[in-house]
């Protein structure tokens, strides 16, 4: 009962005229942060926050947090209809979205990724409302093994749930780490692999390189396939929104079990990213039909965006409770709270009540306020296929320049999104999958890190990471999806027999 009198407390200060319209700003402004690819969530948050110097600490972070709301949804939306990720957590959601688009169900998809997104938020906001003591307490429990073997989880469950054959699965995710070695050791200092290029010190940008491997080799594809969308005559109406709504209740389930895995990677912190690509590829291995993923199945949009959503809210309890962001986005907002002279951590719930309850207060109207702005913009949104393919290619080039440009403001990032693009046509020319390079990339260095850390407390010993109960379980877990081709394999054998 205290928390629900806390939480209409906060409703009372959020709801206030001026509240309301920093969090529609901040909603428009994420919307286009996580449209433009290359800017992404966490720097919109950080090159917006010094605009919220002059409020007070209560308006600050409800504009920030809408702005990352808005970047949440706004990921999606090029992600189905370019196949050109807006945010790091999109990739996923290009597996079966831009399928969908080309099919013509660009409305569809989109309203699938939206309330996905927004069912993911009000769980995580849900709990974190509730659930912030027990919670912070579990959080603690993670070390460097407990980490290394969740991202060991991710890796692993890529290889035994793709459709892809496992070598060739294998390759593209070695080659992603291989990239992901690029740059200063973390641990000794020394540098790797950086041929005396000052600007490889800090390794191979992520965003650079979903650009060029989704943006830039669409347009390749694209080109080579006769200059058209094959879905650009898709119809838009209030109808298709209707008809989604009405089919989604199918898809509880998966809903439900990607809410799951989205909290649990927010907290621990796993990220939205790997929250996104696990609870696809547990969607996959549950359904009736796993190979209908990947053509377009509407469960395929349902997984990662619920999970994504769900990562992305929870990130912020052990930000509020314990001061540790679970988050790029959750880091930025950490900064300016020390800004603004508060300190995260129990305390906080107890000495600046108003903040926190109005926060976790607009949490709930800034999704309801997201969900309503995206969805009446859907037919702007997906009206884009319908402009030719000979007008709208220079302009997404364009665009992904600009976005690499500004990830570093280096023109080399161009060059690398070229090639990064030219990498990405000969791996699907090739048949080899794309994505588990994209999430070698991404959770390498972090990876790495875990696993030299734990090194360095088991002096070298690899049964530190069967020590603990958590551990233990999440890395068996995670040998056992590893291992799976070659039981099917076998099982396959002995039932030919």
């Amino acid at each position: 009962m205290d928390e629900i009198n806390n939480l209409f407390q906060g409703f009372a200060v959020a709801l206030s005229f001026q509240n309301l319209g920093f969090m529609l700003i901040g909603i428009l402004l994420g919307v286009l942060i996580g449209v433009l690819p290359g800017l992404g969530g966490a720097n919109g948050v950080a090159i917006l926050l010094p605009l919220t110097f002059s409020m007070t600490p209560v308006s600050g972070i409800i504009m920030l947090s809408c702005i990352y709301w808005g970047a949440l949804f706004g990921g999606a939306i090029t992600s189905i209809l370019f196949n050109i990720p807006g945010e790091p957590w999109s990739v996923a959601t290009t597996f079966d979205g831009y399928p969908m688009a080309q099919k013509g169900r660009a409305a569809h998809a989109l309203t699938t990724a939206f309330t996905s997104s927004f069912v993911g938020a009000l769980f995580a906001i849900l709990m974190v409302t509730f659930l912030a003591p027990l919670v912070a307490k579990f959080a603690l429990k993670f070390g460097p093994p407990e980490f290394f073997a969740v991202q060991l989880l991710t890796f692993c469950s890529f290889v035994g749930m793709s459709k892809e054959p496992p070598i060739k699965t294998l390759l593209s995710m070695m080659l992603g780490f291989a990239l992901a070695a690029v740059g200063m050791d973390s641990v000794t200092g020394t540098l790797r692999m950086t041929y005396g290029q000052e600007s490889l010190l800090q390794g191979f940008d992520f965003l650079i390189a979903v650009i060029g491997l989704f943006g830039l080799c669409e347009i390749l594809l694209t080109m080579e396939e006769g200059l058209s969308f094959q879905g650009k005559h898709g119809r838009i109406s209030l109808r298709d929104v209707l008809e989604t709504w009405q089919e989604l209740p199918k898809y509880w389930a998966t809903s439900l079990r990607s809410c799951l895995i989205g909290c649990w990677m927010g907290i621990t912190p796993g990220g939205a990213t790997p929250a996104s690509f696990m609870s696809y590829g547990v969607a996959k291995r549950m359904s009736s039909t796993p190979d209908e993923f990947g053509t377009g199945k509407i469960e395929g949009v349902v997984a990662p965006e619920t999970a994504a959503h769900a990562a992305g809210t929870s990130a912020l309890l052990p930000m509020l409770t314990l001061g540790i962001p679970g988050s790029p986005t959750a880091a930025v907002l950490l900064g300016g709270l020390l800004i603004w002279g508060l300190q995260p951590g129990p305390l906080l719930f107890t000495e600046q009540k108003e903040f926190v309850w109005g926060l976790i207060a607009s949490m709930y109207l800034g999704n309801i306020v997201g969900l309503v702005v995206v969805l009446t913009t859907v037919p702007w949104w997906a009206a884009i296929l319908r402009i030719p393919f000979s007008i709208i290619a220079p302009v997404i080039v364009v665009i992904c320049a600009v976005g690499a440009y500004t990830v570093h403001n280096h023109l080399l990032d161009i060059g690398l999104m070229v090639i990064f693009g030219i990498l990405g046509y000969a791996m699907k020319k090739l048949k080899y999958p794309v994505a588990p390079l994209v999430l070698a990339l991404v959770l390498g260095d972090m990876a790495e890190s875990s696993f030299r850390q734990s090194m360095l407390l088991s002096d070298g010993k690899l049964s530190i990471f069967f020590n603990s109960g958590l551990s233990a379980g999440i890395t068996i877990l995670a040998l056992t999806l590893l291992l799976l081709p070659i039981f099917n394999k076998i099982r396959q054998l002995f039932a030919r027999r």
